[in-house]
């Protein structure tokens, strides 16, 4: 068994449990490109989206890049990620190509190896593009909960670290300016256009 097929496996059992405890249906997932992670939840959850994020990718793009060109590369990268549809970042990407794919051809490479789990962001509205688009926020909230407890040092006991972290997301929540317990700018408006691009999906509230 190859290294894809174990990380595979090991994040199906892992979002195997997490539907067995309630969590049915998934609309998107925006990933790092975790080995095996994406086939996973497609596994669990076929009617998934999945995408990748857009700021790793780019992360991973600078790691190919020189110093001197990495201003001018990041802003020829700037038309794919802010095309209008998938046909217009594919004909930005040749673009690129075509200027840089000679001296940096492992960048032309690596957009096109995730060019299938990239593209399917351009397919909705603003509104939800900034929501899916980079997995930041949620490495954000882990930094910020890793921090409060590691300051701590131990717990007397489970319900202690619940309630240290239940305070923390309250704080980040309220601080960061989006509706409370989201941190996320435009919720309401990403809401509506979640509820227009997966009809029936949304849980209905009393």
């Amino acid at each position: 068994m190859g290294q894809g097929d174990e990380g595979a496996k090991y994040w199906l059992s892992v979002l195997t449990e997490l539907k067995n405890r309630g969590l049915s249906d998934v609309l998107i997932v925006c990933c790092d490109g975790l080995t095996g992670f994406g086939d996973a939840i497609e596994a669990v959850w076929p009617q998934a989206t999945v995408q990748t994020c857009v700021v790793h990718l780019i992360r991973n793009t600078i790691r190919f890049i020189t110093w001197k060109d990495r201003k001018a590369v990041t802003k020829a990268l700037k038309p794919i990620y802010r095309a209008v549809n998938v046909e217009a970042a594919a004909a930005a990407l040749d673009d690129f190509e075509i200027e840089w794919g000679t001296q940096y051809p492992a960048v032309v490479d690596l957009w096109r190896r995730n060019w299938e789990r990239f593209t399917p962001f351009l397919d909705f509205d603003e509104a939800i593009r900034k929501i899916i688009y980079t997995t930041n926020s949620i490495e954000s909230l882990n930094y910020q909960l890793r921090k409060v407890t590691k300051t701590r040092g131990h717990f007397p006991t489970d319900d202690a670290v619940l309630k240290i972290l239940y305070l923390a997301i309250r704080n980040i929540g309220h601080h960061r300016g989006g509706e409370l317990g989201t941190g996320t700018q435009g919720w309401k408006q990403a809401l509506n256009a979640f509820a227009i691009a997966f009809p029936g999906r949304l849980p209905t509230t009393p």
